[in-house]
Formats: C-alpha cells, structure tokens, sequence
C-alpha cells in the first residue's frame, strides 16, 4: 500500500473533501487527482526497450509491453475516474466491472461486466475511489485473478485502515498493490468512511 502525500494531491483532496463543492468541480478535480495517482500506480508497468529514430539520430527509449495494462473502473462512481487514468496510459485497454454495495450486508454484488474472456498476463489498474469496508475491491481483485490476471494494481482517492487491512488479508500471496491520496481515520457505524467525502457516486454525477 503507497499512500501519495504528494501536497498536490492533499491540496486538490482537500477540495474533494468539503461538502460546498459542486458536482461540475468534483468531477474535474478527481480526474486531476486520479492522474496524479496513476504516476505512482504505474511505477511498475511492464516496458520494454525500443529504439527510435530522432532527427538527429538514434536514440533508445522504453514503450508499454503487450500485452496491453487493462484499465477497469468500478461501475459507477469509478467511472469518475477514467479519463484521468488514460490521459496518462492512452494506449490501455478497457475494461467494466459494475458493482454495487448491499447496505445491509455492506456486501458487494456483481450486476454487470465487460472485460476480455482472458486476461493471463495481463496487468490491471483498478480504479474505486473509497476504499471503504473493502469488500467491493476484494471482489473485483479476486474477479480479476480468476481470468488469468498477474498482478493487479487499485487506485482509490481515500481509504480506510479497516478496508485496507481486509484487502491484504484477502490477497495475500497475490501481487496486488494499493494507491490511494489518504488513509482516513475509521468507518462509521453504517460503513462510511470518516471523515471521507461522502458519496462519491453522488458527489460526481450530482444525485445527491
């Protein structure tokens, strides 16, 4: 788990974070944010080395290996993040995991997706921003590994110690790693994180 403390990203959270601000500047703030975060989510993307032509001469570089990182944002309020995502990695692929959690059981259930039948060796970039009680991301992660994946990265803009704690419980011996903006203090009585920013999926599209 990274927590990027990077005063950019607590400045553009703390922004996030108060409830005065309004839809059109949480969306434009998290993408920024989630773009800020996918630097060090993609720290360890598989390259390999090319070479190519300058005007000059030849000059050898690095470019993204196939196959391809796989992009899934968690439907709906991951869909949030996406774009921030791929201004960074354009050539990712795609893919859709709709999850939606029970607030009685806090428990995640699956009620669409669109990923490739096979993802063996592929890498995935999970994009979720409240890592909350945990159980969503332990159900996409495990969703993911199933289909072949090799190692799957999550990114979340806040999270909590109780979530964090049952993903790694979770995924031990797995290559999974956590990127999130910050560790808050604790979930609440019904499963919000505290002091979090509240619904994120409201918070984005408005229907609060």
């Amino acid at each position: 788990m990274h927590v990027a403390d990077h005063p950019l990203i607590t400045h553009k959270l703390t922004v996030l974070r108060d409830a005065t601000t309004p839809s059109p500047t949480f969306r434009a703030l998290a993408e920024e944010l989630v773009t800020l975060l996918a630097y060090e989510a993609t720290r360890n993307v598989r390259v390999e080395e090319v070479t190519v032509q300058t005007p000059v001469g030849e000059a050898k570089g690095l470019a993204i290996s196939q196959p391809r990182p796989l992009v899934v944002p968690i439907l709906r309020a991951g869909l949030g993040m996406l774009e921030g995502m791929v201004k960074l990695v354009p050539t990712a692929e795609v893919g859709f995991l709709g999850m939606v959690r029970n607030e009685e059981t806090l428990q995640p259930d699956i009620y669409a997706e669109r990923l490739p039948d096979d993802l063996s060796n592929r890498q995935c970039f999970v994009l979720d921003p409240m890592l909350a009680t945990g159980g969503s991301l332990i159900a996409a992660i495990n969703y993911l590994f199933d289909r072949g994946a090799v190692d799957v990265t999550c990114v979340c803009l806040i999270a909590a110690p109780e979530g964090l704690a049952a993903v790694e419980a979770a995924t031990k011996g797995r290559e999974v790693t956590i990127v999130v903006g910050a560790k808050d203090e604790k979930l609440n009585e019904v499963g919000y994180i505290v002091p979090g920013l509240g619904d994120a999926g409201d918070r984005l599209y408005g229907t609060v």
